[in-house]
């Protein structure tokens, strides 16, 4: 029986890297040389934060990952923690304006370099957004989960928070369906620019964004806090 394909010297068929094994491979040899050249940087992130929040320097919280995995997702720390006897106090309240400045200009997310580099992450995928955000999906936007989240999106090159959750959802799923190595080199370029240019930080008279309360199919969620995944 013939077998298609190309094949290798030995007159075997060769081995191609698929479209997955390849966006890997530029995740681990991006997410190494990125984090060789902003060590020094986050260093000095780092003792900024420690000045000015105090220890610890990085905010760790369990997000979903692929499939719904759980995942570890680490960055530096741009909010004071509440205090016991405050109970639930909103991120306004708990956001410096030093805090705001580490997430304007994004560099809060450098330590989540670390994340792509374990493979719970991706460079480009939907944001990893709050555990507990997985049953106020609908079917469709459950979709998001097929693939790794990422640091950068293509939500977030087209608003960020300033698009409703439901734009943001729909963009995470239009990502799921038509993800192509030009796509993901089309957001890293498109990043660098709002990055740059700050644009979509937080939402409308929020400090950060609202809590996704889920869509019309999922209507048992708490009422709207100012509270941001990202």
């Amino acid at each position: 029986m013939p077998v298609s394909g190309p094949l290798t010297t030995s007159g075997g068929p060769a081995r191609t890297v698929g479209p997955d094994r390849l966006k890997r491979l530029v995740d681990i040899v991006g997410a190494a040389l990125l984090l060789l050249a902003t060590a020094p940087l986050m260093a000095v992130v780092a003792i900024m934060v420690a000045g000015r929040l105090g220890r610890p320097v990085l905010f760790r919280q369990c997000r979903p990952g692929r499939h719904g995995a759980p995942f570890e997702l680490v960055k530096f720390r741009s909010m004071h923690p509440p205090a016991p006897s405050e109970g639930r106090v909103g991120d306004g309240d708990r956001l410096t304006p030093f805090g705001r400045w580490l997430r304007a200009t994004s560099l809060d997310e450098l330590p989540t370099l670390w994340n792509v580099l374990r493979g719970d992450m991706s460079l480009v995928g939907p944001r990893p957004l709050l555990t507990h955000y997985l049953d106020r999906y609908s079917p469709t936007q459950a979709r998001r989960h097929e693939v790794r989240p990422g640091v950068t999106g293509l939500a977030q090159v087209r608003g960020r928070n300033s698009l409703s959750w439901e734009e943001k959802l729909e963009l995470d799923v239009r990502y799921v369906d038509d993800r192509n190595f030009r796509l993901d080199l089309s957001i890293l370029a498109a990043t660098v620019g709002a990055v740059l240019h700050r644009r979509g930080i937080n939402a409308q008279g929020m400090a950060t964004a609202p809590e996704f309360l889920g869509t019309p199919h999922h209507p048992t969620a708490p009422p709207q806090r100012d509270r941001s995944p990202a």
